[in-house]
Order: C-alpha cells, then structure tokens, then sequence
C-alpha cells in the first residue's frame, strides 16, 4: 500500500474482523488470567489497529469504512458490556466468552470458503496467498496444541477449522500451481 499509495486489490474487512478478533480473545485471557493470550492478542490487536489506520489513509472511500468500523467495534462494545455488566458469575462469564470467541474464530476461518470455491471453478489460485497460508496453518496448529495444553476447549477447537482450510489451500496450491503473470513487473523499492 505505501509503495503504490493504492488499496486497490487488498481487502479491508478480514483485517477489521481479525482486529475484534484480537480484542475478544484479549478479553477472554484477562478474564482467565492466561498472559500469554493476553500478551499475543494484545500485540496482534495494536498491529491490526495500525494496519487499519494505514489502510484508512490510503483508501479514496473512507466514510463506508469508517461506518464498518464503527458498526463492528459498537458490536464489540455492546458483547463486553454484556459480558462483564450483565454476567456476574466469573464462571459462566468465560465460559459465554470462551464461547463467544469461538465461533468469531471459527466463523472467521471458515469465511475464505467462497475464494475456495472460485479457485476451484477457474483452477486459479492466483487469488490465493501462498504466505498467509503458511502463517495461518501455523498459528491455527499452535493454538490448537496450546489448547491441548491448558484443556482448554475454547482454544482448542476453533482452531481446527483454521488448519483443516489451510490443508485445502495447499492442496488446491498443489493442484493448481501458481504460473508467473507475464504481464507483471516487480514493484522496485
């Protein structure tokens, strides 16, 4: 974005819903006390932040941007002054969290199914990151081994479905490789 001062083939949504993303989860290792979910989606929610408000920059239409932001983060707002004002046992107050965040993740995880769909009808997988699937096979595994770890349930599941798409991801990079864009030229630094 800062090279060609465009956001003209990055989406904005995914990183909005990673960013409440971050935060639940950040809520829910507060409210368990676990510093490692604290820490990671802590630093995960400023960098998502930073991401956004860059994207904001750049991008010409930024009053339907600013109004899904704000639509989101109300959601947010509202889920934990539901969370922590109107669910006063601890207990049931992560579980409904715990909750809560998982099926954010899962849903989260399950969203690229539709690009999946269109790689497969153009057996294309030129809209496909090669990269972002690495990354997210990786963290979906090491959450679901944390998980594992701590018998933590919500931790551990939702994480499933972020491994089981990125198998097919690779798979569909396997069987459809990747050819070089003749047409493209490397953007020079």
């Amino acid at each position: 974005m800062r090279v060609t001062r465009s956001v003209d083939n990055v989406q904005f949504l995914p990183f909005l819903t990673t960013d409440v993303n971050n935060l639940s989860w950040l809520s829910y290792g507060v409210l368990k006390g676990d510093g490692t979910l604290i820490v990671v989606n802590a630093v995960g929610a400023v960098l998502q932040t930073l991401y956004i408000l860059v994207y904001l920059h750049y991008c010409p239409r930024k009053q339907t941007l600013l109004l899904q932001t704000a639509t989101l983060l109300g959601v947010l707002l509202m889920g934990c002054g539901y969370f922590w004002l109107m669910v006063p046992d601890p207990a049931s107050r992560l579980q409904q969290l715990g909750l809560f965040c998982s099926v954010f993740t899962i849903s989260m995880y399950f969203s690229p199914l539709t690009d999946l769909a269109n790689v497969i009808k153009t057996q294309s997988t030129q809209r496909l990151s090669y990269s972002l699937t690495i990354a997210t096979l990786l963290t979906s595994a090491s959450w679901t081994l944390y998980g594992f770890r701590l018998r933590d349930p919500y931790i551990t599941v939702p994480n499933l479905p972020g491994i089981f798409t990125s198998v097919i991801r690779l798979w569909l990079f396997w069987k459809y490789p990747q050819e070089k864009d003749k047409h493209y030229r490397l953007l020079q630094t």
